[in-house]
């Protein structure tokens, strides 16, 4: 059951992620598109973890631990640079 449960989870997760590109392509704004973005890193986190819980692997844990390190300050430095016009002051 659990097996099932996984397989349909990770479906509709990357249903997700095809609909984020599908709004990335028509976004109107730029803060629409980095609003994409971070949701599109949010499924891909969620892929990383059921795929690992599936596989019962760890590494896949700490891959999924970095890719979201990783987006949180991508997500800040677009929106800063959005601001500012500059990410460094």
């Amino acid at each position: 059951m659990l097996t099932y449960a996984l397989t349909f989870a990770i479906a509709c997760f990357a249903l997700a992620l095809i609909l984020n590109l599908w709004r990335l392509a028509t976004a109107p704004t730029m803060p629409d598109r980095i609003l994409t973005v971070d949701t599109m890193v949010i499924n891909i986190i969620a892929l990383i973890v059921l795929y690992g819980a599936q596989t019962q692997s760890a590494v896949t844990f700490d891959a999924a631990l970095l890719l979201a390190m990783t987006g949180f300050v991508s997500t800040v430095a677009f929106c800063k640079f959005l601001l500012r016009g500059g990410i460094i002051e």
